[in-house]
C-alpha cells in the first residue's frame, strides 16, 4: 500500500523534485501531494469570489480556498515534510507544522542550521529535523522498508 507524503513549505527551489526523484530511484511506494506551488495561482485562488477592496480580503479569500486542499491533504497523509527555505519566511509552513502537531500527524522539518532557533518549537514537535533532501529520502526509505 502506497504511503502518502505531503510536501509543505517554500516554493522557490527544487527540493520537492529532489525528494520525489530520490524516492522514485529507491523504488519507494509513495504518493506525493502538495499545496499549489505556483505563487500567482495560489494568490488568485479566491478571485472567483470577487476581488475585495483591499489586499487583505484578496489574501483572506485565497487562503481559505487554499486551506480546503491543504487541510484535506494533511489529514490524509501518512507523514508531512515541511521545508523552511533561506530567502523568505514561510509562515504557511509553520502553520502546516502546527496543524500536523494538532492532528498528531508525524512530520519532518527540512531546513538549514542557521534557523534552528526561530524554529525550535516547530522542530520540538517534529519526528526528525533534516538538513538536506538526501536525509529526508533516507528517513522515508527506513520507515517504509526496514523490518
Amino acid at each position: 500500500m502506497a504511503w502518502s507524503v505531503y510536501l509543505s513549505g517554500e516554493i522557490h527551489t527544487d527540493w520537492r523534485e529532489k525528494i520525489i526523484q530520490g524516492c522514485k530511484e529507491k523504488g519507494l511506494d509513495i504518493v506525493f501531494t502538495s499545496a499549489v506551488t505556483d505563487h500567482e495561482s495560489s494568490d488568485a485562488a479566491g478571485d472567483g469570489l470577487g476581488v475585495g477592496d483591499t489586499s487583505f480580503w484578496r489574501d483572506h479569500q485565497s487562503a481559505k480556498i487554499n486551506a480546503i486542499r491543504i487541510q484535506n491533504q494533511i489529514k490524509k497523509c501518512d507523514i508531512a515534510i515541511i521545508r523552511f527555505g533561506d530567502k523568505y519566511k514561510q509562515w504557511n509552513a509553520a502553520f502546516d507544522a502546527g496543524y500536523c502537531a494538532a492532528l498528531d500527524k508525524p512530520y519532518i522539518t527540512l531546513h538549514a542550521e542557521d534557523i534552528i532557533h526561530p524554529l525550535k518549537e516547530v522542530d520540538a514537535s517534529a519526528q526528525a529535523w533534516a538538513r538536506n533532501t538526501s536525509q529526508v529520502i533516507e528517513i522515508l526509505d527506513y520507515v517504509l522498508n526496514k523490518s
